[in-house]
């Protein structure tokens, strides 16, 4: 029997693809730049750390965390984001998670009412977006509302300009900042915008920033720091992970911190339905979280080829440096027609840009604003993305 409420919910974005290409012999030996999972070396220091505790796998990691690591999360915090120092503290604003995406799915349960001013709640959310927000809402009993990031918006979405009607009934907002896939971001005034609204409105803004250290020149404006400037920590929860900082898609392993209230409010609920990450994994955690000179290295690998896509693709496709992240994302006419004559002809794997948004029109593809796009992850060697580029242009 159907479960229901994710009956509206498409096929996720990789089995769609996979529908897609998979009855299509690839043209070249295959480069898979579809999966945004990170292919740079890990820090060695993290199979040493698992190999020297594993004798922890036989015990019941805590729930909300250790204590080491908790305090290596505030640590890195209070670098990253100076403001912060005097109003995060490692055991009432930070609770670590096995992994965001469990994080940013279950975190609806706690934050979104059964109703919110006699109306059935909303969670609004970018289109493109990453799509465990969609059936978060559904998991909620609330309607995904999702709002245009496109060029005109600078990629963004302008939360500002959603109906009053609508935003009465808000119960969370999400933001992806560097987002996915355009890479933008957020800058200070419009995380104050944001939890301005939050405050006239009553919802708890989630932000998404676990590419937060993914960027070429200046580090993305964090939204814990201007919730901590605004005194607005009430309204924010801020999502961090180790799969793109420190290379560890496989640890699952990152965190929430936020307002106290907040944060006590889904700390309850994951002790009911949370899976805590092995002990010897938060040892680990805790150590990557304290050691920066691997994610400096991983930056400049990243910088390395952006630098090569720009001169490889010179401004074809819409192209532009995205702030952060490590995304191309290239305006070919038609996405899914590129993905597949890029696989059929040269053997380049990427996804299309319509699998990462929703149609405002149900079955009208110009509606929806990922259409034109492909999402390219530069996340593969440099040799094997150079490759990759070149056959891009030749193909396209």
């Amino acid at each position: 029997m159907s479960a229901g409420r994710f009956d509206s919910l498409p096929p996720y974005a990789f089995p769609r693809l996979r529908a897609l290409l998979n009855d299509i012999e690839p043209g070249m030996p295959p480069i898979n730049l579809s999966l945004g999972e990170p292919r740079h070396p890990f820090p060695p220091f993290i199979s040493e750390i698992l190999r020297a505790e594993e004798a922890d796998y036989a015990k019941y990691p805590p729930t909300d965390g250790t204590e080491e690591l908790r305090a290596a999360i505030c640590d890195w915090i209070e670098r990253r984001y100076s403001s912060t120092a005097a109003k995060i503290a490692a055991d009432h604003n930070i609770l670590p998670l096995n992994g965001t995406r469990e994080g940013l799915f279950s975190v609806c349960l706690a934050v979104v009412p059964e109703a919110k001013n006699g109306q059935r709640p909303a969670v609004l959310m970018p289109n493109p977006f990453y799509q465990c927000y969609a059936a978060a809402a559904a998991a909620a009993g609330a309607d995904a509302i999702y709002v245009p990031a496109t060029q005109e918006t600078n990629f963004l979405p302008d939360y500002t300009a959603v109906a009053n009607d609508v935003l009465a009934r808000t119960s969370a907002v999400y933001l992806c900042s560097p987002a996915n896939p355009q890479g933008t971001t957020a800058d200070t005034f419009y995380w104050q915008a944001l939890l301005n609204l939050a405050d006239k409105y009553d919802f708890t803004v989630l932000a998404d920033e676990c590419y937060a250290e993914i960027y070429i020149d200046t580090p993305p404006t964090g939204a814990l720091e201007v919730a901590a400037q605004e005194d607005k920590l009430n309204r924010l929860l801020a999502f961090h992970s180790l799969s793109k900082r420190s290379n560890l898609p496989g640890l699952r392993s990152g965190f929430v911190a936020g307002g106290k209230e907040l944060i006590a409010r889904y700390r309850k609920l994951r002790s009911y339905g949370g899976a805590p990450s092995p002990l010897p994994v938060q040892k680990a955690a805790a150590a990557a979280w304290r050691e920066e000179s691997h994610v400096e290295t991983n930056r400049a690998l990243y910088a390395k080829k952006f630098d090569d896509a720009a001169s490889v693709l010179n401004g074809k496709f819409g192209f532009y440096r995205p702030a952060g992240g490590f995304y191309l994302w290239l305006d070919v006419g038609d996405g899914e027609t590129a993905a597949a004559k890029l696989w059929r002809e040269v053997g380049v794997r990427v996804l299309p840009g319509r699998f990462l948004g929703r149609d405002s029109v149900e079955g009208d593809r110009s509606t929806n604003p990922g259409t034109a796009y492909i999402r390219v992850a530069l996340v593969d060697t440099y040799e094997q993305t150079h490759e990759a580029m070149e056959r891009l242009v030749s193909c396209l």
